[in-house]
């Protein structure tokens, strides 16, 4: 199997003047950008970057940040990407727990390495207004300008230090409890999951993606190393922003894109998404969390795609399941992908045999063995035994798979609720409540109750129009608990999975990268609508 050095390379070979990446006024063809990337892996080399060795990487999505990712490929250095929001405490944490021998940061992400001690023991590679000195107190020690100049590799014959076994990124996972946890992937892992999402999204030779979801998350790089498989357009959105996206869409014929739920609603409530002209994109793809029915059916009737996919995934094993047709079945998260073999066995197994029957919820497991998977967690035992076991890997994901085959992710197994002994999915009732016209967004969480255990409360965020009652009537009051609990009454929720609770709430508490906080709802983090207090509209 090729490395990425290598598949990079296949790229510049094909299309040398096809335009390649563009970040504002950068615009690189393969090329010019393969001639930047030899010029920065000259530069980490110069630093004593050499194969195995760590670089941190605390960036936006910006052209700098995609240029290192490659020069790392050709080095043989693994790239490990840290959240640009991360705290010192963080960077602190990633920088000893990998080893790393030099840091990459920009002005957005200097306070948290100068407030890092092993930070301050490395190379400090400044980027942008971060390059000067008068930048932190102890100074970047060289910036990516000076990269930029030094001797290059041989562009004739660039060394290919990282080979198929060579590790090619670390990422860390979110950390929602505890330390996080690095996750090491080789190149053969990461050449295989690029291939995959390539076939598994139908893209073509040519393909303009926008670079959206960051380089620190499984789908940020995805897209990245996808659009180089297929000599295509990667365009860099350092920080989400709908109007600027909207803009990028139309100015650059985007014809695919690949992003959490939470962006899509974000994009469509934009009030520039009526004029602007979406008609290039022709495949959506959606990852990261599940995408409500109402949702799915506006962005279908907006983008009218040629293609709209549920991806099913992890940064362990990069795809568990794809459907490649959501909108035909509402939820449903598909088959097993082309590297992956699924399957679902009880909450509280510890062994992948016996798997459950049809219909039955639990814990959904992967193939340890697929070309896509992780190998263990790097420095972290406990977790390797927690979650590895018999060659599988315990996603800690609930779902089950129904008559026809087909996966339904539910949840995690910590955000279950159980109330009065019965097993709760916070995403079925979720799916129905947003379908009343009347909410924008909804998550259910599980709060303490002293008879039921657990009593679920739905926090609602409601349109900023008037709401519609029961039957379909407008009303000039917006949605209320009454009007969503007669709303669940009358769908085929069954009624011990009716919310008990609704709090109005003025947003839905998410992770950088789309994903409902349910632990900071369950523990009073959110804000509650203007004038009103934290207490439940109970029904």
């Amino acid at each position: 199997m090729l490395d990425l050095g290598r598949t990079f390379l296949q790229s510049v070979e094909r299309s040398p003047v096809a335009l390649a990446i563009v970040d504002g006024d950068i615009r690189l063809t393969y090329a010019q950008w393969f001639d930047k990337v030899c010029h920065v892996a000259g530069g980490l080399a110069a630093l004593g970057l050499g194969r195995g060795d760590h670089l941190l990487l605390v960036l936006q999505n910006r052209w700098e940040m995609a240029t290192l990712h490659w020069a790392c490929q050709f080095l043989g250095v693994v790239a490990t990407p840290l959240n640009w929001r991360a705290k010192p405490d963080e960077v602190e944490y990633c920088a000893v727990d990998s080893g790393a021998r030099a840091i990459v940061f920009e002005a957005v992400s200097a306070d948290a390495v100068a407030g890092s001690e092993r930070a301050q023991q490395m190379a400090r590679i400044g980027v942008g207004e971060a390059s000067t000195p008068q930048a932190l107190p102890t100074g970047a020690t060289t910036s990516f300008s000076d990269l930029l100049t030094a001797p290059p590799l041989d562009r004739d014959n660039p060394p290919l230090s990282g080979g198929p076994e060579d590790i090619s990124l670390m990422l860390y996972t979110s950390g929602t409890t505890g330390k996080p946890k690095g996750v090491p992937r080789r190149h053969r892992q990461e050449r295989a999951a690029a291939l995959a999402h390539v076939a598994q999204n139908s893209y073509r030779r040519g393909e303009r993606t926008l670079g959206v979801m960051p380089l620190y998350h499984t789908m940020g790089v995805r897209s990245l190393l996808a659009m180089a498989m297929v000599d295509g357009l990667f365009v860099c959105v350092p920080r989400y922003d709908s109007a600027a996206v909207l803009r990028l869409i139309a100015s650059e014929r985007i014809t695919n894109l690949y992003l959490v739920p939470t962006l899509y609603h974000d994009m469509l409530a934009h009030p520039t998404f009526a004029q602007t002209d979406v008609t290039s994109v022709t495949k959506i793809g959606f990852a990261g969390a599940p995408m409500h029915d109402a949702l799915l059916k506006r962005i279908d009737a907006a983008f009218k795609p040629e293609l709209f996919v549920n991806h099913y995934g992890s940064s362990e094993v990069y795809t568990c399941t794809i459907n490649q047709d959501a909108v035909a079945k509402p939820g449903c998260a598909g088959r097993a992908g082309i590297n992956t073999r699924i399957g679902v066995v009880p909450l509280d197994a510890t062994t992948p045999h016996p798997r459950i029957a049809a219909g039955q919820e639990g814990q959904i497991i992967a193939d340890l063995a697929g070309d896509e998977a992780f190998d263990g967690y790097w420095n972290r035992p406990d977790a390797d035994a927690k979650s590895l076991k018999g060659g599988w890997y315990f996603t800690g994901d609930t779902g089950y798979v129904d008559a026809d085959g087909d996966l339904f992710v539910t949840g995690r197994v910590d955000d279950m609720i159980i109330s009065g002994g019965e097993n709760i999915s916070p995403v079925d009732i979720e799916s129905v409540l947003s379908l009343h016209p009347g909410v924008d967004e909804v998550a259910v969480a599980g709060l303490p109750d002293e008879r039921w255990g657990q009593r679920v409360v739905a926090f609602v965020k409601r349109h900023a129009t008037a709401g519609t009652g029961s039957q379909g009537s407008h009303t000039a009051a917006p949605v209320d608990a009454a009007l969503l609990d007669a709303w669940c009454r009358t769908s085929d929720l069954v009624n011990f999975k009716r919310p008990r609770d609704y709090v109005f709430v003025q947003a839905i508490p998410k992770s950088p990268v789309g994903k409902v906080l349910r632990r900071c709802l369950v523990a009073g983090d959110y804000e509650p609508e203007p004038s009103l207090s934290k207490e439940q509209d109970s029904v």
